[in-house]
């Protein structure tokens, strides 16, 4: 027998007493077996409960109880905890108001401890449960920074130690493949950090339909494993996530500013909301130009010209950086390397480009 049976049993008894004492006080008899004419309309009555009890049982019972058993599976555990935590310390300030508020003349003395209960319960529990996750940061946080500052004092750093500063690589860095060469120079002081949620994007972009976006996403996990095989800095794939952030960016950018990371992107967009935050961001992209060679005007180089350019009788070559160079009246040197005297450098948007004349 399963357990809404035996709630269909116990309903069918109880409510058919119900009907019977309701027949009893409408035929107002105290013996009903010996008065046929009461009985006649107890009978029925009972019976009529019987049936009900039967029927609505487990709607008053199984019925509700697994309706609450699935609502409470899908709250968080972080959320119920939270939620008595609060309601107990609202109950607390509800008794320690109690002694004044039983003071005051009747009614209120009677009624407003019993109300102050239900208020200050429901708001302590409400408080908690939404801004549970910022008190559960801020604990956190204040535990880490416990833990940091023990490990300091352990350790006893001389003066002016500098600490590096852990770094997160966003999917687009990644798939450059560039942070690679830049970690094995040791510029990247602070361990790597690579979330999931960022590997996951990897793993679906090498997963992807198109050709080039599956070659894009394999090429970012060759990076990884090349990254992971270093002996410094040292790379890891990190379980931090942002509960209720879908993108990949706004997590990114959310675990930064929470846990004191900086970020190595090439995304430009990324790079300005971090910037606009006040992150430390490292975007390769900055750190290639800033390394591009410097030629002033005046100077000589000597340099092959590839092609033609876009104005009659210009050619143009390329330094090793990529850095393009126009030649004026270098057309019919295409093909050839001549020495050159840089006339002009300009700054666009897209890079450097040198300008420059034959010997």
């Amino acid at each position: 027998m399963n357990l809404e049976r035996i709630f269909r049993v116990l309903g069918l008894i109880v409510f058919a007493i119900i009907g019977w004492e309701i027949g009893v006080i409408i035929t107002q008899t105290t013996n009903p077996f010996t008065n046929l004419g009461a009985f006649r309309y107890i009978a029925p009555l009972t019976v009529a409960g019987a049936v009900i009890g039967w029927i609505v049982a487990p709607w008053l019972t199984t019925r509700p109880a697994a309706f609450a058993i699935r609502v409470v599976r899908q709250i968080p555990i972080e959320q119920v905890l939270a939620g008595v935590i609060g309601l107990a310390l609202g109950l607390g300030v509800a008794a320690l108001l109690s002694p004044t508020l039983s003071g005051l003349p009747y009614p209120f003395g009677s009624i407003l401890p019993f109300v102050a209960s239900i208020i200050f319960g429901y708001l302590g529990a409400m408080i908690a449960v939404l801004r549970g996750p910022d008190l559960v940061h801020l604990v956190s946080r204040s535990r880490r920074e416990a833990a940091r500052a023990e490990e300091k004092e352990k350790a006893e750093p001389s003066a002016g130690t500098v600490v590096p500063q852990s770094l997160l690589l966003d999917t687009s860095v990644i798939i450059d493949g560039r942070v690679a060469d830049v970690a094995k120079t040791g510029f990247l002081a602070g361990p790597l950090i690579v979330p999931r949620f960022v590997l996951a994007e990897l793993q679906y972009i090498a997963d992807s339909a198109d050709p080039l976006r599956r070659a894009r996403g394999r090429r970012g996990l060759e990076v990884l494993d090349e990254l992971q095989n270093l002996q410094a800095p040292k790379m890891e794939i990190s379980n931090l996530d942002v509960p209720g952030v879908r993108e990949v960016d706004e997590k990114l950018v959310t675990l930064a500013r929470q846990h004191g990371y900086g970020l190595v992107t090439n995304d430009f967009n990324l790079n300005r909301v971090a910037a606009l935050q006040g992150l430390r961001v490292l975007n390769l992209n900055d750190l290639a130009n800033a390394m591009k060679a410097v030629f002033l005007p005046g100077e000589r180089m000597r340099l092959r010209v590839i092609q033609e350019g876009k104005e009659i009788d210009q050619g143009v070559g390329f330094l090793d950086d990529g850095t393009m160079v126009v030649v004026e009246n270098g057309g019919r040197y295409i093909g050839k390397e001549i020495d050159l005297t840089v006339t002009k450098v300009l700054q666009t948007s897209a890079g450097r480009m040198i300008f420059a004349v034959p010997n």
